[in-house]
This record gives C-alpha cells, structure tokens and sequence, in this order.
C-alpha cells in the first residue's frame, strides 16, 4: 500500500490507515482526528496561508467570512478536545482562546460579563495584553461549541490558542489599522486645507459658488473616513447597544454621524455650516489613539508563544523494531522514543539505551552540558548533543516538566492585574452622561427655541466638545513618548500600560547572580601544595563551562604565561559537584567539598566564598577561592530606589553567608535564601497578598515562574532566552543604574498621564456647560476638540525635556 502525507500535518503514512475525505475531485488525508478538525477549524477561519509555511502548496482559498454555526461541532470533535482542551484537577475543561475583535479595554469587560452569566461557564479571565482568554466550563451543562458561538453572537470571534498561528494573525490586525489610518491621515491633512479657507470665509465672506465647491471636496474626503476609517468605531457601538451596553465607540460614533448628517444637511439647503472637518478629526484621532494601543502590545508573539512554539509536537517511538513519528498527545507511558542529535526531549522518561551528552539550560540555565547513562532521568526541554539513545517515557505530555512550566507561565501571565476594568466603568458612566446631556440639550432648546436646527446643532456641539479624543491621547501619547525616551537609554518596555504599574510599583525583588552581580566569579585566594601541576589544572577546567571552571581558567592563564592545556585521556562533568579526569593514569578531580566526600577524599577546608578544590590521585593540591563580584553602580542604584519609596529585597538559590555578604555592598536589608524557582514565585504571592505591587528583576531560566508571576517582569539582556520572553521591560546594557531610570521614567510618565487627565476632565467640566447654554457652535466646539487633543500631545513632549 502506497504511504500518502496528511493534508494537515504532512506526515506519511500508509493509505490504508488514513481518514479519507472527498471535495470535488480532490481527495485530502487525514492521519487522525485531531489533524482533521484543526484543517477544517483553519480552513473555515480562512487561514490557509498556514499550509505555506509548512512547506506545502496552498490549498483552494476557504471562505473568509466567519465559520458558520454549521462549523461549530469541530469545536467539540474528539481530536480537537484531545489537542487542545485539558481537564483540571476538579473535573472541569479548561482551554485557551485568542478572541479575535476586542480593541478597547470595554470589548474586554463586555465578553467577560456575558461568559460569566452563561451557565455551565466556571471561570472567564482575559488577558487585554494579547487577547488571550482562559475559560473554565462544565461538560455536562454547556459545550465548547457552545461557547464560541456565545462569543459570535456578541459580535467577536474565538479560535484555540496556537503560537504557530499568532504572528499571522497579529499581522493581519495591525495591518488593517494601518490601512483605515492612511485614509483617516490622509483626509484629514487635505479636509484642514479646506476647512483654512472655510474658517477665513465664515470671518470675512465668500461667495457662495466658492463655499459650495469647497463643501463638496470636504464631503468627499469625510465620507471614506467615517465609513471606512470609522467602522471599527461602528461595529463596536452596535454591538454594545445590542448587549445594552453604551461604550466611548457609541459616543464617537453618534458624534461624528450627526455632524455628518447635519453638514450634508447644511450642504444641500446651503443653512448653516458644514463640520465634515470635525467628522475626520474625531475618527482620525480616536482611531490613532487606538492603533497606538495596538503597537504598544506584546510583540507578534505573546511571552509564551516562543517557549510553546519550540516545543516538540511529534517524537520517533520505537514498536517491534518499526520507527514512526506519532503526535506527542498519542504517545503512552512506557513507549520508547528514539532520540537523535540536535533533538528536543518532548516527554519525561528514563535513559534505557546508550550515552550522550545533554544541553538543560532551557531549564535549568546550567551551560554545562549534562552527561547521560542508561537509568538516569532525562527531563522534556532538554536537548541530546551528541549521540541516538533510546530512553523509556515516564509520564504523559501533560504531566512532564517542560509543559508543567508552561502550565504555569500561563497562569502566572493570565492572573496578571488588570486595571482596565476600572477604565471600562469610568468610559461606559462618561458615554452615558454625555448623550444623556445631549438628549436633553436637544429637547431643552426644541422647547425653548421652537427651532429643530438650533436644537440639533446644540446637541451636536455638546457631544462634539465632549468627544474623548483627548481622553483618548492622555495614556498613550505620554505612554509613547515615555517608552521612546527609555528606549534611548536601552531600556525597552513591551506594553505600553507597564510604565503606569511600573510607577505605582512599592516593592522591588532582584535575583543575586547576573543581576546584582556580575555572574562571573574570580579567583579571591589561591593555595597550592606539594604535588601541584598548574598544566593539568588548567587542562580539567578548560574542559568544562561552568563559570566556576571559567573563573579558574582565567586565573591560570594570567598568572602562568603561556599555559597550554593538555589532551586528557578521561573527562567527566558532575552535576552540582565538579569535574573528574585521568592523564597518564593519574585521576583529577576540581569541585567543591561535596565532589571530594564523594570520591573519599580527606579535606576539612571551610570558606564563606565558593570553594574549588583541585586533588591529584586523592590528595589535595591546590584550593582556590572565588567571589562573584558586584556590579559597579548597584549600591547606588538601590539607594535612589528607596529614595523613590520602593522597597527591595534580595530572592536567591545560594547559601545565606554568600547573600548576606552581597546583601549588605549593595544595601538591601531583607534577603530570601536557598530559594527553589517555585519558592520565588511563593514569595512574589506573598508580596501580592500583603497588597504589594511587585516588580521582579532577574536573568535566569529559574527566574522564568517569578518573572511570570510578579506585576512587571524585568530581565537584564545578557540573560536566558526564556527570562527575556517573559519579562515586561528589558534592559539591553547590563547596568544597574537603568534599573533606576526605569522607575523614574515610568513615575514621571504616570504623573504625566495623570495632569493629561485632569486637563481632560478640566476641559469638559468648562465645555460642555457653555455648549449647552448655546455659546459654542460645532464649528468652535471641533476646533475646542482638536486644542484640547493638542494641548495633551503637547504637554506630553515635555517628557523629553525633563532629564535624570
């Protein structure tokens, strides 16, 4: 029988065992459910593009529009359940899902409400950051199919979260913002060139000929604005009214429709003033506003999507002496898996056949490769160096130690706080009064006048006036020019809406190792005796990366000039310990006092500092102290830190006279020691609990939990991979004193956030009385708009001009 590719996967097998569909005259394989629904899930999405980076040639193009209710039960097929969906230890599903359509912090308000007030619905979280929700349910009340079609008909869209698919459709979003601003940018320059020449002829006159020329190029450039520009902002107010729901879309919205309608109004019966200007500065700004949010979040894959996206999503198992590629998902505790150089350990087990050298800094952050005999555990996130082993699985992809981490990440990344939810309450009270004091501006001055015109164009002003464009700029102008201004002294934040936590930060918690110090320890004291062969010395530590070894070797090298090391006939790295070897029979052996117990050899040394200790054939030759030395500038960066009203304290794995000696140069007065990665993350919820917003700084991969779990997450540069994706605010140079700028330039853009909302909040308090007593007209109440706009853009330069 002839072995065919699955359409989704593209791995071969025998026809003979695939699932076999027909459409129209082409035939697509399937090599199991899940492949199944994830191909008809993309196609109906209309992401096929996804089979290109594959490698494979593009499919027929699916439908772009949303799956229809008909495409709902692949939401609940076996295969889509057994990928995606986990069970939590009460019994309940549990998923991820990117919902597609939210752009404020009110989409997010909205979707949780009605998630929550669905029955058989547990839990309901959303993360504003990357859209990302965590949904609870219980099988026997609702289904996932269910769910999703809950979340269509409030007018968004769901899908699982795959980190495979995230860069694609971020792209996709930020590109048709990109578009609907060309337009808005684009009528707006030319509609104020006109609107210079309308403002001269309302002082001094114009003929009418000219006014109605003039009128009709404004109409035609308003008109794509609003419909094509502002449609977000419609699509947002109908389906918040459909849910009862008045958010600021429905404001913007109502606001620049009836100057719309009211200019086409005064165009055609030539009565009045056109205000397509006002029009395509209400869409055009809001919507800058918006799009700002948009590039101020995570970058095209969220802190997750790296770690997740790198791991393994099939293994080679090992069944009557046949190899075959099976899905991690399907792969069984007992199974054994076939493990090449270069590969990615997908599950936990046990080494069964074969030895091989193993890279586990993706977990541990240990460069020292990690030598593996048949009978050692091999962990999932590791990687095989240099050899084909074969080793037995011990536990299923959802209980090994690589997806447990993530597990965790997620978590930690979901329970972030958000404060948005405020922001929600504050916007949907704000729309509410504003077309309530429109509504009854309108029927007041219908009463009082007798006139529907002056009735109109009064309301139109008050909603005009108080349109939240400046309400809207107040964060993210100053948010921007606070990040560009960071960015200059290598300081990148990932999401603007960090530096307002960063600035209500009151407890800061630094790693020692990499953060405090400079990671690199060196050689304090070196003591030699008879028998001592710096050569061979040399040769043992050269041979290993540990920074311990390092240390050593570079003190060798300076203090004998020309040094070379030596071919050793054995070496072997000990986890924890040191390194052994053999030349010319004679056994060496370097490490700490726990190698030498361990191979018997007599020492009764004792050192506050890390201990390296070098034995020729069980005698003792030569013992060196290091210190790993604090960075230049770390004792005065936590000095203007308290001076900032942030309290720090030290969270670290090593030994308490080693952190109490570092503790005490830098000046930090309350330590944690002999601290696990989970214990860190204890404590950054112990900081949490005592009301404590908690800002994390560290390099390590076990830091990665800790980072997750504190309220800004700051990693040095020079760091693990795993601590920078996961981090807030990275620090490019490794200098403390950008530790303290960071704080600073946060703290002074929150404060400039905060005097760009009072103005705002000043502004309407004055406006909207004298737009309802009729002394502002929508002329005078756009251009009151676009000052206000103005004067937040401005005082938010002043950032650039503060400096220290």
């Amino acid at each position: 029988m002839a072995r065919v590719p699955c359409t989704h996967c593209h791995l071969e097998f025998d026809e003979s065992v695939m699932i076999i569909e027909d459409e129209g005259e082409e035939k697509h394989y399937f090599c199991c459910k899940g492949c199944q629904g994830v191909y008809h899930l993309l196609k109906s999405e209309g992401l096929d593009t996804f089979y290109d980076k594959l490698g494979k040639q593009t499919l027929e193009p699916a439908d772009k529009a949303r799956a229809k209710k008909d495409d709902l039960e692949r939401f609940d097929l076996e295969g889509f359940h057994k990928k995606y969906v986990r069970q939590t230890a009460e019994g309940f599903n549990e998923i991820h899902l990117i919902i597609e359509g939210i752009h404020c912090s009110a989409c997010v308000w909205l979707n949780e409400k009605v998630l929550h007030q669905t029955d058989g619905i547990i839990e309901a979280t959303i993360n504003y950051s990357n859209n990302k929700a965590k949904v609870v349910w219980d099988l026997e009340q609702i289904n996932l199919s269910k769910i999703i079609e809950t979340i269509r008909n409030i007018g968004y869209n769901a899908y699982p979260y795959d980190p495979a698919l995230q860069e694609e459709r971020a792209i996709k979003t930020r590109n048709d913002y990109y578009s609907r601003i060309l337009v808005g940018v684009f009528a707006t320059m030319n509609i104020m060139w006109i609107a210079i020449a309308q403002y001269a002829g309302y002082f001094t006159g114009m003929e009418q000929g000219h006014k109605n020329i003039l009128n009709i190029a404004e109409f035609i450039l308003a008109t794509p604005t609003l419909f094509y520009s502002g449609w977000i902002f419609f699509r947002g107010a109908w389906f918040g009214l459909k849910n009862r729901f008045i958010n600021m879309d429905v404001l913007v919205s109502v606001g620049a429709l009836l100057a719309y309608i009211y200019s086409i109004y005064a165009m055609i019966t030539l009565k009045g003033e056109v205000y397509f200007d006002s029009v395509t500065m209400i869409i055009t700004f809001v919507l800058v506003g918006k799009y700002l949010e948009v590039l101020s979040k995570r970058q095209a894959v969220d802190t997750l999507d790296k770690i997740l996206g790198s791991m393994p999503t099939e293994a080679t198992v090992v069944k009557n002496k046949e190899k075959a590629l099976v899905s991690i998902e399907n792969i069984e505790v007992g199974d054994i898996i076939e493990l090449k150089p270069g590969e990615k350990v997908a599950l936990d087990g046990v080494l069964r056949q074969g030895n091989a050298l193993f890279d586990e800094s993706p977990l541990t952050g240990e460069s020292e490769p990690i030598l593996k005999e048949p009978q050692d555990e091999i962990l999932s996130g590791t990687i095989c160096l240099d050899s084909v082993i074969r080793y037995e699985v011990l536990k299923r992809v959802d209980e090994s130690l690589l997806h447990q981490i993530t597990e965790l990440l997620s978590d930690a990344v979901t329970k972030k706080p958000r404060l948005e939810q405020l922001a929600n309450v504050i916007s949907g009270y704000f729309s509410v009064v504003i077309l309530s004091i429109a509504l009854l501006t309108f029927a007041g001055w219908l009463w009082y006048s007798g006139s529907f015109e002056r009735a109109l164009i009064v309301s139109i002003s008050v909603i005009v006036i108080a349109c939240p464009c400046a309400l809207g700029l107040a964060t993210p102008m100053a948010t921007l020019v606070g990040i560009s201004q960071s960015a200059k002294r290598g300081i990148l934040f990932k999401e603007a809406s960090q530096l307002e936590t960063l600035a209500k930060s009151n407890i800061l918690a630094v790693d020692k190792t990499g953060t405090l110090t400079e990671g690199r320890p060196s050689v304090i004291s070196f003591h030699t005796q008879n028998g001592f062969e710096p050569t061979l010395l040399f040769s043992l530590v050269s041979n290993s990366k540990h920074p311990i070894s390092q240390g050593v070797a570079k003190y060798l090298k300076e203090r004998y000039e020309n040094i070379t090391p030596i071919e050793l006939e054995e070496f072997k790295a000990i986890q924890a310990k040191g390194v052994v070897g053999k030349y010319k029979g004679a056994k060496l052996a370097g490490g700490n006092i726990a190698l030498m117990q361990s191979l018997n050899i007599d020492c009764s040394f004792k050192s506050q500092e890390s201990l390296f200790i070098f034995a020729i054939d069980g005698k003792v030759v030569a013992t060196i102290e290091l210190r790993d030395r604090l960075r230049d500038g770390v004792f005065e960066t936590i000095k203007t830190l308290k001076e900032q009203g942030v309290k720090v304290v030290m969270l670290t794995g090593d030994n308490e006279s080693i952190a109490k000696r570092i503790a005490k140069e830098a000046g930090i007065d309350e330590i944690y020691t002999q601290l696990l990665p989970q214990d860190k993350a204890k404590y950054i919820e112990k900081f949490h609990k005592e009301g404590k917003i908690v800002v994390m700084a560290g390099d390590g991969i076990n830091d990665a939990i800790a980072l997750a779990q504190s309220d800004i997450a700051i990693a040095m540069g020079s760091g693990a991979d795993i601590a920078i994706e996961v981090s807030d605010v990275v620090l490019l140079e490794d200098r403390p004193e950008h530790l303290a700028d960071a704080f600073k330039i946060a703290k002074r853009t929150f404060r400039n956030v905060k005097q760009n909302l009072a103005s705002s909040v000043l502004y309407n308090t004055i406006a909207v009385p004298l737009a309802v007593l009729g002394y502002v007209n929508p002329l005078i109440a756009a251009l009151s708009m676009s000052l206000s706009s103005l004067f937040v853009v401005g005082n938010s330069m002043r950032i650039k001009l503060k400096k220290g």
